[in-house]
Formats: structure tokens, sequence, C-alpha cells
């Protein structure tokens, strides 16, 4: 269930919407060099393959330009925050539209190429204020293309964690907004102030019910780096893992995540 108290972050849009192209941009680059046998090549997504996943990648852009020339709801049904929790409703038909996508485009290239122009095209007279008939609700531009930079980071991810040595660089303005996103939408889902979770540089937030933290050391503190916090809160890695592999330091009685997490589905 989407969590009642919510915390609102300003996002700079035209830092946004720069992030989105320059991710979009650095995994068609790397998606050029991959041979057929790279791209036939298992994913951790179960059933996808790099071919497919690199196909779901324009098409959590397309959406973007694809809601633009639909009609325009009355008014926004979805807050930013509410996002990360009604992506999982959608999870098996996206999986069938982007197998579908993949096996009807053989040229990656060209349909990445098309879906950047698209996409450049569209934002280009687009105001952050008009609401978008997306698939998890109503949205505004503005928040929508925040909800992108999620999409692009953690799939930029999974396809580095797919093929050795590919190394996909991130936008730091990409991967900035993707983990605020994620760290807010913790904060909205466990509010409270007796936990501190920080990911430098970019996050931190205070959670769950309890003593609330006032100043000095707080009691009860999470931290670790900002792809291992993207990769709990998609269900990448678990609690247990991170913790016994050093990848989160965790102090305190209340800075145990593991039953709060992951985030989307």
């Amino acid at each position: 269930m989407p969590p009642a108290k919510k915390r609102t972050r300003a996002y700079d849009p035209a830092k946004i919407r720069a992030a989105i192209l320059a991710q979009f941009g650095n995994v068609r680059q790397a998606i050029r060099t991959l041979t057929p046998e790279q791209l036939a090549l298992p994913t951790r997504l179960e059933g996808w393959t790099v071919r497919d996943l690199a196909a779901h990648v324009t098409m959590a852009v397309e959406t973007v330009s694809r809601n633009l020339d639909r009609e325009e709801p009355a008014k926004a049904e979805l807050a930013l925050l509410d996002w990360p929790f009604a992506t999982v409703s959608r999870a098996g038909d996206i999986a069938d539209d982007t197998r579908d996508l993949a096996a009807a485009n053989s040229d990656l290239d060209d349909l990445y190429a098309r879906t950047q122009d698209r996409l450049t095209r569209r934002l280009a007279d687009a105001s952050g204020d008009r609401v978008l008939a997306a698939r998890t609700g109503a949205m505004t531009l503005a928040d929508y293309l925040v909800t992108r930079t999620v999409e692009l980071v953690v799939h930029t991810d999974d396809l580095n964690a797919a093929v050795p040595g590919l190394d996909i660089p991130y936008d730091r303005q990409a991967l900035a907004a993707c983990t605020r996103l994620l760290a807010d939408a913790l904060a909205a889902k466990a509010p409270g102030g007796s936990t501190e979770v920080r990911i430098p540089p970019y996050a931190v937030v205070q959670c769950v019910e309890g003593p609330r933290h006032t100043r000095g050391t707080p009691p009860n503190v999470v931290e670790t780096d900002p792809l291992t916090w993207i990769r709990l809160a998609t269900g990448r890695v678990t609690w247990r893992d991170a913790v016994q592999g050093a990848e989160v330091s965790a102090s305190g009685e209340r800075a145990d995540l593991s039953g709060l997490l992951p985030l989307m589905g």
C-alpha cells in the first residue's frame, strides 16, 4: 500500500531532462558495442535477455513521448512518492510488451535513435505541469520525468551486471535523482525519526517510528553507497547479503531495514 505521509523534494526540471537524455545516450552507446552473443545473455530479471532489457530501456523512455501524444487527464492522481509503490501491479504487462518490442526491432540502434529523437522533440516545448496518463496513474510531466531516472539508472545497473566488462557510466544527476526518490520513498513508507539513513553524497533521510534524534550522533544509523541502496530498494540484493558483504553499515536496534525492503517489486 502507498504510504500516507509524504515528503516533497524539489527537483530542477532542466537538470532532470538533461539527465534523462544523457543517461539514455550512455546506454545507447554501450548497446551499439554488443555482439549477438552478448545480447543473448541472461539478465538478473527472470526470463529477460540483454536484448529484452535493452529494448525495455527504450520503452521506459518512449512512454514520455507517447503519453504526451495522448489526451491530457483532468488532473494528476499520483504523487511522485506514490510511484515506487504503484509499479508492481503493472509488471506482467510490462514484461509482455518488452518481449514484443524486442522481437519486432532487430536493429536496436535504430530503435534507440528513433526514441531519442522523438523524446528530444517532444520535450522541447512541453510544460512540466502537463498531466500524463501514465500506466501507474496520471502524473505531471515534471514528476514522471523523475521516475524515468529510476528506470534508466536501475536498468543501466542491470545491463552492467549482465555483460562482463560493459561498464556503462552513470550520469551524476540521474544517479542523484534516482537515489533521492527511493530514499524519500523509504521515509514515506516508514515515517519517523529514530533511524538515519545515509547515502552519500546524495541523500540523508530520517525514518522508522521511535525516539526522535535531535542532535549529536544518531542512535540508529544505516549507511551505504548509491548503487547498493538502489539495488536494495528494487530487490536486486537482499538486506542480509548487503550487510554480510559489508556493502551496508547498520548500527542500532532500529537499524535493520529488512522488513521495509524492497520498496519496488
